[in-house]
Protein backbone atom coordinates (compact mmCIF):
# COMPACT_ATOMS: atom_id res chain seq x y z
CA UNK A 1 0.00 0.00 0.00
CA UNK A 2 2.48 2.07 0.83
CA UNK A 3 4.46 1.72 -2.44
CA UNK A 4 1.01 1.72 -4.48
CA UNK A 5 0.50 5.47 -2.65
CA UNK A 6 4.21 6.49 -3.63
CA UNK A 7 3.66 5.61 -6.82
CA UNK A 8 0.44 7.70 -6.67
CA UNK A 9 1.98 10.58 -5.52
CA UNK A 10 5.55 10.60 -7.84
CA UNK A 11 2.96 10.47 -10.71
CA UNK A 12 2.96 13.73 -12.29
CA UNK A 13 1.15 12.92 -15.53
CA UNK A 14 -0.42 9.43 -17.08
CA UNK A 15 -1.69 8.37 -20.01
CA UNK A 16 -3.03 5.06 -20.74
CA UNK A 17 -5.76 2.67 -22.78
CA UNK A 18 -8.52 1.84 -21.04
CA UNK A 19 -11.79 -0.58 -21.52
CA UNK A 20 -14.95 0.11 -18.83
CA UNK A 21 -17.38 -2.47 -18.59
CA UNK A 22 -21.10 -1.56 -16.37
CA UNK A 23 -23.38 -4.53 -15.90
CA UNK A 24 -26.25 -2.21 -14.81
CA UNK A 25 -27.79 -5.12 -12.18
CA UNK A 26 -31.39 -4.18 -12.66
CA UNK A 27 -31.90 -4.99 -16.65
CA UNK A 28 -28.63 -7.29 -16.43
CA UNK A 29 -27.15 -5.39 -19.47
CA UNK A 30 -23.39 -4.47 -19.48
CA UNK A 31 -22.60 -1.65 -21.34
CA UNK A 32 -18.74 -1.48 -22.69
CA UNK A 33 -16.51 1.56 -23.67
CA UNK A 34 -12.91 2.12 -24.76
CA UNK A 35 -10.83 4.93 -25.10
CA UNK A 36 -7.50 6.76 -23.74
CA UNK A 37 -7.25 8.70 -20.61
CA UNK A 38 -5.49 11.37 -19.79
CA UNK A 39 -4.06 12.95 -16.38
CA UNK A 40 -2.35 15.40 -14.34
CA UNK A 41 -2.32 15.88 -10.93
CA UNK A 42 -3.85 17.72 -9.23
CA UNK A 43 -7.66 17.55 -10.95
CA UNK A 44 -6.92 17.05 -14.47
CA UNK A 45 -8.75 14.75 -16.74
CA UNK A 46 -9.42 13.51 -20.19
CA UNK A 47 -11.25 10.46 -21.23
CA UNK A 48 -11.06 9.98 -24.70
CA UNK A 49 -13.57 6.97 -26.22
CA UNK A 50 -12.84 5.77 -29.37
CA UNK A 51 -15.91 3.35 -28.47
CA UNK A 52 -18.50 5.30 -28.72
CA UNK A 53 -17.23 7.70 -30.58
CA UNK A 54 -16.79 11.27 -30.16
CA UNK A 55 -17.81 10.87 -26.50
CA UNK A 56 -14.96 13.47 -24.47
CA UNK A 57 -15.44 13.85 -20.24
CA UNK A 58 -12.51 17.12 -19.79
CA UNK A 59 -12.04 17.93 -15.81
CA UNK A 60 -9.80 20.69 -14.91
CA UNK A 61 -9.37 22.38 -11.66
CA UNK A 62 -12.31 24.64 -12.44
CA UNK A 63 -14.88 23.51 -15.21
CA UNK A 64 -15.83 19.82 -16.11
CA UNK A 65 -17.52 19.26 -19.91
CA UNK A 66 -18.76 16.08 -20.94
CA UNK A 67 -19.36 15.68 -24.76
CA UNK A 68 -21.98 13.56 -26.76
CA UNK A 69 -21.01 14.05 -30.33
CA UNK A 70 -23.73 11.75 -31.54
CA UNK A 71 -26.20 13.83 -29.64
CA UNK A 72 -24.73 17.50 -30.58
CA UNK A 73 -24.59 18.15 -26.90
CA UNK A 74 -21.97 19.31 -24.45
CA UNK A 75 -22.68 19.15 -20.23
CA UNK A 76 -20.69 21.77 -18.60
CA UNK A 77 -20.65 22.32 -14.55
CA UNK A 78 -18.17 23.74 -11.87
CA UNK A 79 -15.95 20.91 -11.02
CA UNK A 80 -15.56 21.44 -7.60
CA UNK A 81 -18.64 19.80 -7.00
CA UNK A 82 -17.20 16.70 -8.48
CA UNK A 83 -14.61 16.60 -6.66
CA UNK A 84 -16.58 16.71 -3.53
CA UNK A 85 -18.94 13.63 -4.85
CA UNK A 86 -16.89 10.65 -4.56
CA UNK A 87 -13.65 8.88 -2.93
CA UNK A 88 -12.82 7.71 -6.46
CA UNK A 89 -12.86 11.00 -8.33
CA UNK A 90 -10.82 12.54 -5.45
CA UNK A 91 -8.65 9.69 -5.84
CA UNK A 92 -8.14 10.17 -9.55
CA UNK A 93 -7.99 13.79 -9.15
CA UNK A 94 -4.82 13.54 -7.55
CA UNK A 95 -6.33 14.77 -3.70
CA UNK A 96 -6.86 10.86 -2.43
CA UNK A 97 -4.36 9.00 0.32
CA UNK A 98 -5.27 5.75 0.71
CA UNK A 99 -5.02 5.06 4.21
CA UNK A 100 -6.96 7.98 5.08
CA UNK A 101 -10.19 7.03 2.82
CA UNK A 102 -9.86 3.07 2.79
CA UNK A 103 -8.96 -0.06 4.72
CA UNK A 104 -7.40 -1.57 2.44
CA UNK A 105 -6.28 -5.74 2.64
CA UNK A 106 -5.49 -8.05 0.46
CA UNK A 107 -8.28 -9.91 -1.70
CA UNK A 108 -9.29 -13.40 -0.37
CA UNK A 109 -8.28 -16.27 -1.71
CA UNK A 110 -5.56 -15.01 -3.16
CA UNK A 111 -3.93 -12.30 -3.13
CA UNK A 112 -2.05 -12.47 -6.43
CA UNK A 113 -3.35 -12.10 -10.17
CA UNK A 114 -1.62 -15.15 -12.39
CA UNK A 115 0.49 -13.41 -13.31
CA UNK A 116 1.77 -11.88 -9.92
CA UNK A 117 0.32 -8.47 -9.68
CA UNK A 118 -0.98 -7.23 -6.42
CA UNK A 119 -5.14 -8.09 -5.91
CA UNK A 120 -6.38 -5.78 -3.16
CA UNK A 121 -10.15 -4.54 -1.42
CA UNK A 122 -10.52 -1.28 -0.65
CA UNK A 123 -13.40 -0.69 1.51
CA UNK A 124 -14.24 3.05 2.36
CA UNK A 125 -14.23 4.62 5.54
CA UNK A 126 -17.08 6.14 4.91
CA UNK A 127 -20.14 4.88 3.18
CA UNK A 128 -21.58 6.10 0.10
CA UNK A 129 -23.92 4.83 -2.50
CA UNK A 130 -22.11 5.34 -5.33
CA UNK A 131 -19.23 3.03 -4.18
CA UNK A 132 -19.17 0.40 -1.42
CA UNK A 133 -16.10 -1.33 -2.21
CA UNK A 134 -13.07 -1.11 -4.39
CA UNK A 135 -11.07 -4.06 -6.20
CA UNK A 136 -7.71 -2.77 -7.27
CA UNK A 137 -5.21 -4.90 -9.63
CA UNK A 138 -1.42 -3.78 -8.65
CA UNK A 139 1.18 -4.12 -11.37
CA UNK A 140 3.71 -6.11 -8.88
CA UNK A 141 6.67 -3.94 -10.37
CA UNK A 142 5.89 -0.54 -10.52
CA UNK A 143 2.91 -0.50 -8.71
CA UNK A 144 0.47 1.38 -10.74
CA UNK A 145 -3.48 0.46 -11.16
CA UNK A 146 -3.64 -1.65 -14.09
CA UNK A 147 -7.68 -2.55 -12.75
CA UNK A 148 -10.21 -1.28 -10.85
CA UNK A 149 -13.32 -2.45 -9.74
CA UNK A 150 -16.19 -1.51 -7.96
CA UNK A 151 -19.88 -1.97 -7.39
CA UNK A 152 -22.62 0.91 -6.18
CA UNK A 153 -25.44 0.41 -3.42
CA UNK A 154 -27.85 -0.68 -6.01
CA UNK A 155 -25.47 -3.76 -7.56
CA UNK A 156 -24.57 -2.32 -10.55
CA UNK A 157 -20.93 -2.89 -11.15
CA UNK A 158 -17.77 -0.96 -13.24
CA UNK A 159 -14.80 -2.21 -14.11
CA UNK A 160 -12.05 -0.05 -15.24
CA UNK A 161 -8.47 -2.08 -17.54
CA UNK A 162 -5.81 0.25 -17.82
CA UNK A 163 -3.02 -0.65 -20.91
CA UNK A 164 -0.08 1.06 -22.47
CA UNK A 165 0.24 3.17 -19.41
CA UNK A 166 2.93 5.92 -20.15
CA UNK A 167 3.44 8.44 -16.52
CA UNK A 168 5.59 11.77 -16.35
CA UNK A 169 5.15 12.63 -19.99
CA UNK A 170 4.78 16.14 -19.64
CA UNK A 171 1.41 16.85 -20.46
CA UNK A 172 0.69 20.64 -20.08
CA UNK A 173 -2.73 22.10 -18.20
CA UNK A 174 -3.66 23.75 -21.52
CA UNK A 175 -4.02 19.75 -22.51
CA UNK A 176 -7.20 19.55 -20.73
CA UNK A 177 -9.56 22.37 -21.74
CA UNK A 178 -12.94 21.59 -23.73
Amino acid sequence: VQNLQLCYEKTKDLKAGFTQEVTVKSIKKTQKEEGRVFFRNPKNMLWEYTKPKGKKLVINRQTSWLYLANEKVAYKQKSESIFQSGLLIKFFAGTGKLKDDFVVRYAEPKALDKDGNYLLVLTPREKTPACSLVRLTIDKDKFYILQLSFDDALGNSTTLKFSNIDLNTGLTEKFFRF
